[in-house]
């Protein structure tokens, strides 16, 4: 995929709830910085033999999937049955441990780290399309940069910004590293290279529903994944933003940004980080009408449309995200909710984005 870097970007960010001053729902998924996307897919030749060390088998069954209350945006509704099989699915989201040694062994490069190829690029574009400047033509990837003054939450420009050298090994651009935190969940991952981890490690990427049936723990219609209470009361849950988006966080829950896997307490199934961290990948494309095609009686095993539809940016096709992450707050984004529908391009990559695996094996 592409986009011209004067009217668009490489991917895009997740579309999240965000809250205008007149309280009206609207999305930060517009108005980012820009350049040439990459072009390509590596994904290792070879799937590797699944191990079960650190994931956690989930026993199938029927559930009803979506929002059961008010809180939900349109594309979460209605709430609809369905039935899944049972699967083992990691424990937590991929480490940057766990990542480091996929590259080791298979020397892949992922998305924000290859530099878009102009003559590969060129013949997917308009004849006489002129070459731009060579300062977009790099690699890069999004990052949080959070403003020292008080902003509005309709432009996401004022918090995430393209930074050459900024990938997965740096997620905050070139001076960051991933030294000392090995047990953090890898981020600047695009869901091209999520699945080059999974099929390495003979996995694959959660369905919607897998993901959905997974973090609600066998509760019914909860919002969060330990049941009803808001993240803000009682004790800390899990690692969201506490204070005022995007220039102050208060570390209430310990953390300012992305917090070691599995700091905080496991839903009934023995899976941690289901809400808040990062956003997690899932196999599914985005179309914010399949639910409400979705038939009445229960649906076995669904993996989502066949094709992606997002009316926001109708060219650009899109894979479903799920969890929310250590930016979500109640005035901006409610992602955290386990019926919460998020979505980006394939190849995008963010500092607050990841994803975990499963098995039917």
């Amino acid at each position: 995929m592409f986009c011209l870097a004067v009217s668009c970007r490489q991917g895009s960010l997740q579309e999240e709830k965000t809250v205008s001053a007149t309280g009206e729902p609207t999305s930060c998924h517009e108005n980012l910085p820009s350049r040439f996307a990459t072009t390509g897919q590596l994904v290792p030749a070879k799937a590797g033999e699944v191990s079960h060390e650190r994931m956690v088998w989930v026993e199938g069954g029927t559930f009803y999937m979506g929002a059961a209350d008010a809180e939900g945006r349109q594309d979460e509704y209605p709430l609809h049955p369905v039935t899944v099989e049972g699967f083992w699915m990691d424990a937590t989201e991929v480490t940057n441990a766990q990542f480091a040694r996929f590259v080791e062994a298979t020397g892949y490069v992922t998305t924000a780290e290859r530099a878009p190829d102009w003559e590969k690029l060129k013949k997917q574009l308009p004849t006489g399309t002129p070459k731009p400047a060579d300062s977009l033509l790099v690699a890069a990837s999004l990052v949080f940069t959070p403003p020292d003054h008080a902003v509005g939450l309709q432009d996401a420009r004022q918090w995430w910004s393209w930074k050459k050298g900024a990938d997965w090994r740096h997620p905050q651009g070139p001076g960051s590293s991933i030294a000392g935190k090995e047990n953090l969940p890898v981020v600047q991952v695009s869901w091209e290279d999520a699945v080059a981890y999974a099929t390495w490690a003979g996995k694959r990427l959660p369905t919607e529903a897998e993901w959905e049936f997974a973090a609600r723990g066998g509760a019914k219609n909860q919002p969060y994944p330990w049941g009803a209470e808001p993240p803000e009361k009682g004790k800390p849950k899990t690692n969201t933003w506490q204070g005022k988006f995007p220039i102050q966080n208060s570390g209430w829950d310990q953390y300012t940004g992305l917090a070691p896997v599995s700091s905080f307490a496991p839903n009934a199934f023995g899976l941690y980080d289901m809400a808040g961290n990062v956003w997690e990948w899932c196999a599914d494309w985005y179309d914010p009408t399949y639910y409400s095609n979705s038939p009445v009686k229960p649906m076995a095993n669904p993996k989502g449309p066949v094709v992606s539809f997002d009316p926001m940016e109708s060219s650009v096709p899109k894979k479903v995200m799920r969890g929310g992450s250590f930016m979500c707050n109640a005035s901006y984004c409610l992602g955290y909710r386990v019926s919460a529908r998020m979505k980006s391009s394939p190849d995008t990559g963010l500092e607050n984005t990841g994803f975990r695996c499963v098995s039917s094996q």
